[in-house]
């Protein structure tokens, strides 16, 4: 081959090959024989240097062309083949995380799945539920209650003149009020409760009556005060009944300590002709043809006896 084919023109392209080869020939005075790099720097040892890497190629049994050999050599003086790292900078940095997904990126997804599962888990199971009875309660309190308040309270006074119910009636509404201004939602439901109990015992009729029978083991009793030995108190064991006949449960105050509570058979304080005169109707048969002593109309809290009366009960005999 003559001179002047072994020489590529500068404006013909270049082969693959060569290329390669003129890679490798930068490699290989990059890599290995740093004194060949010496001698490059050295005037006038181009031939040399050119000498020194056929016999390297040689003995590992490659022909390298001299115009390949003196491309490398070039490209290597030139630094062509030769990378620079970039200047830091947010780019880089953003590129070589990028450039690093694989290793970071299913991690990350995986924390980010769980956290949105946990978020989601807790809105769902706890801070929803707690912000839905958050809001109901307000609502309660804000406008449910005032207004169950206000409607019983005025049904009440449009049911009934009776002066004790209607002052009752006052005093579960102011509780109820007072209980709703201090968020106390318990105390509220308790008042509108009361309230709801007053109404329907102001609704309520019923006979006071007698009790007797073969079960009954007696219709009367009698107690001595401690504070007067010489004094009887009588009284009549009775229940209230309905126009149906069912037995109610209704409010009764004890005398013995001044509380009301709900009984459906109590001892009603009367007049010792009273307790005569039943326990006379009862001697000759049991039976009391009299039995019914007093009458609960509808809006009225106490019933009305035909029998005189101190007023007084008492729950146990």
């Amino acid at each position: 081959m003559d001179e002047d084919s072994s020489q590529q023109p500068d404006s013909a392209p270049q082969k693959l090959d060569d290329v390669l080869l003129a890679m490798d020939v930068v490699d290989t005075l990059r890599h290995r024989d740093q004194m060949l790099l010496k001698e490059l720097d050295a005037d006038g040892r181009e031939d040399q240097l050119i000498e020194r890497l056929r016999d390297i190629y040689s003995a590992q049994g490659i022909d390298v062309p001299d115009h390949v050999l003196k491309e490398g050599v070039k490209a290597l003086e030139e630094r062509r083949f030769h990378y620079s790292p970039p200047e830091p900078s947010l780019s880089v940095r953003l590129a070589r995380i990028y450039v690093s997904r694989d290793r970071w990126l299913k991690p990350v997804a995986g924390a980010l799945a769980a956290t949105a599962v946990a978020i989601g888990a807790y809105q769902f199971g706890v801070a929803g539920p707690a912000n839905a009875r958050a809001e109901a309660n307000r609502i309660e309190l804000t406008q449910t209650m005032p207004m169950a308040l206000e409607t019983l309270r005025d049904e009440i006074a449009g049911e009934t003149e009776d002066q004790d119910a209607l002052a009752l009636a006052s005093t579960y509404f102011q509780d109820g009020t007072a209980a709703i201004e201090a968020k106390d939602k318990t105390a509220a439901e308790k008042a509108i409760s009361n309230l709801e109990t007053l109404q329907s015992d102001l609704k309520a009729i019923y006979e006071v009556r007698v009790v007797y029978g073969p079960n009954v083991e007696r219709s009367g009793v009698f107690r001595i005060p401690d504070d007067a030995p010489l004094t009887r108190n009588y009284y009549l064991i009775v229940e209230a009944v309905d126009p149906a006949g069912r037995k109610l449960t209704v409010p009764v105050r004890s005398e013995e300590d001044g509380k009301v509570k709900r009984a459906t058979i109590w001892g009603q304080r009367v007049s010792q002709d009273a307790f005569t005169a039943v326990a006379e109707d009862k001697s000759d048969d049991q039976i009391i043809q009299n039995a019914t002593i007093g009458q609960k109309s509808a809006g009225e809290l106490a019933p009305n006896y035909r029998v005189k009366t101190p007023g007084g009960a008492i729950l146990e005999w």
